[in-house]
Formats: structure tokens, C-alpha cells, sequence
């Protein structure tokens, strides 16, 4: 568990001193510090992957904190370790850290040089919440943690219009796909009674012939979580935001637009895979959102000359 926590909080308590005392520090000893808690969580996350893919060991699934309590319903902070998330942890970690490492050369002559190291640390921190939660309310927290420091690095360079218009744009399009995912995790909770990961998918059969809304209620579910991840890892329809979303420092479009968040998405549907399988249409819509932005995507790579675009 202390090994979890330190890969959890490493990035945290490094974004927040370098955010709080970051002009004190200075540059040098303010991305130090920053490394160095991604750094921790790199080799540690190395070490729980080896532990759990390499080694097959136990899932690890464990409530460590009660947040809230209301009648029968238990909100706790907790972690999931298996090695869907032991993948997502070393993969995170470490695409973060090389990007911290050129953040130092990238930035070396801008104005919000340690501001930018504490927001990066800090999406570090978000993401690796959102990978290691055992809920679906602490998956909610990290989901909208990294949706903010997107917000706030797209527009890092905010004395440019194009940048204050694109993490507008980026803000406005996630947060439609976030009221999907809402409305998605609030039937979830409605059917089920519960918003742990392994007492929901414990129950999975119960809803197997319901309905909602004149449809089969697993398929409106899992079409809701997914509008979320539509929005999250740039699908079709709610695509529009990542083209601009490049406005921000390039060392954002590695880590948050091609690598982290993006990918986001895609773990979530990974982690719900056990209420998408009992759903045929909404396996379909996932199928093809995917191959028309993948083809898309395809054909503008052909025709745009930017290469961050």
C-alpha cells in the first residue's frame, strides 16, 4: 500500500511546492524536485509492474480512506492494482518523466518556467489517480483533475488569442463529454447501489434484460460512459478540440494530447469491459467511432503541415 501511495503522491507533493514556493526556489532546484517525484513514481511503477504482470501476483483492491458516507452508500478513495493498471502506471510514468526531462530545454527561456513544472506535475498526479482508483466517484475526480490541468496548459501561453480559444474550446467539448460520463456513473449507481468497481461488476447479470428509455439499460450505460471517453480521448463527434488544443507548449501535445489523457478513454472502456460486454450495440459504437476518427485522422495527417498537428 505505501508503495501505491508514494506513487500517487510523489508527483503531488512536488507540483505543490514547486507551485506554492516555485520564484524562492529557483528554476534549477524547482524542475529538480518536480523530476524527481516522477522520477519515484517511474521506478516504482516499474517495480509494481514487474510484481504484478512479470510475476502474476494478487490483484491488489483495497479501500484506504472514507470520504463520504450517505445511508447505505460507502464513497471511499481506494486503489485497484492489476495489471491493466500496472500497464497504465509504468506507461504514464514514464512518458511523463521524458517529458519533464525536455520541459527543461523547451521552456528554459520562458516566463512561467516553474509554473509550467507544477502543472505538469500535477496532471502527473491527476492521471495517476484516475488509472488507480477502485470507484467510480475517485475515477470522476481524476477525470475532471486532468481535464482542468489541460485547460490550464493549452492556455499556458495565455497572452496568445489562439490559445485562450482553444482551451475554451477544449473545456466547453470535455465538459460534454463529462456530463455523458456523469450520467453514466449515476445509473451505474442507480441500478447497482454501489460505486465500487468489484461490487458493481459483481452484479452485472441484475441488469441484463432491464430497460431504460424504451432500450436495453446495459446498452444506455455504456453508450453514456463512452460519451465521456468520446470527449476525453478526442472521438468522433467530440474530436473538435484536439486540433487546437496544440496551441499550448509542445512538450503539453506529448504528454497530454498524444500520450496521457488521450489514452485515458481507452483505459476507461478497458476497466468497464465488463459491462460493455454485455452490450452488442454498444461494443458496435465504440467499433466504429473509433475507425472513422482513426480514418479521419488518417487523411488529415496527409494534408496538415504542422507537425505537432
Amino acid at each position: 500500500l505505501n508503495i501505491y501511495l508514494t506513487i500517487v503522491l510523489a508527483p503531488l507533493i512536488g507540483s505543490i511546492v514547486v507551485g506554492l514556493a516555485g520564484n524562492q526556489l529557483g528554476r534549477t532546484l524547482s524542475h529538480s524536485i518536480t523530476i524527481l517525484g516522477v522520477a519515484i513514481s517511474t521506478v516504482l511503477s516499474l517495480y509494481v509492474f514487474n510484481h504484478h504482470v512479470l510475476n502474476d501476483a494478487d490483484i491488489f483492491n483495497q479501500n484506504i480512506y472514507t470520504w463520504m458516507q450517505i445511508g447505505g452508500l460507502n464513497i471511499s478513495v481506494g486503489f485497484l492494482v492489476d495489471n491493466l493498471t500496472s500497464v497504465m502506471l509504468v506507461v504514464v510514468s514514464f512518458v511523463s518523466l521524458m517529458v519533464h526531462i525536455y520541459t527543461i530545454g523547451y521552456m528554459h527561456k520562458d516566463k512561467g518556467y516553474t509554473k509550467f513544472f507544477s502543472y505538469i506535475s500535477l496532471f502527473t498526479f491527476a492521471m495517476f489517480t484516475l488509472v488507480i482508483s477502485n470507484n467510480f466517484m475517485q475515477l470522476f475526480f481524476g477525470w475532471e483533475a486532468v481535464g482542468l490541468v489541460s485547460y490550464l496548459l493549452i492556455g499556458f501561453w495565455h497572452h496568445k488569442e489562439s490559445a485562450i480559444e482553444a482551451n475554451l474550446k477544449a473545456f466547453l467539448v470535455n465538459r460534454v463529454g463529462d456530463f455523458g460520463f456523469l450520467l453514466g456513473i449515476a445509473l451505474v449507481l442507480m441500478f447497482f447501489g454501489t460505486l465500487d468497481y468489484a461490487e458493481a461488476f459483481s452484479q452485472k447479470d441484475q441488469i441484463i434484460g432491464q430497460t431504460l428509455f424504451g432500450g436495453s439499460a446495459i446498452t444506455v450505460v455504456c453508450l453514456l460512459l463512452f460519451v465521456g471517453a468520446m470527449g476525453k480521448s478526442a472521438q468522433v463527434p467530440l474530436h473538435v478540440w484536439l486540433p487546437g488544443s496544440m496551441e499550448g507548449p509542445t512538450p503539453i501535445s506529448a504528454l497530454i494530447h498524444a500520450a496521457t489523457m488521450v489514452t485515458a478513454g481507452i483505459f476507461m472502456v478497458s476497466r468497464m469491459s465488463p459491462l460493455f460486454e454485455l452490450s452488442d450495440t454498444a461494443f458496435m459504437v465504440v467499433m466504429i467511432s473509433g475507425a472513422i476518427t482513426a480514418l479521419f485522422m488518417g487523411l488529415l495527417g496527409i494534408v496538415q503541415n504542422d507537425i505537432k498537428r
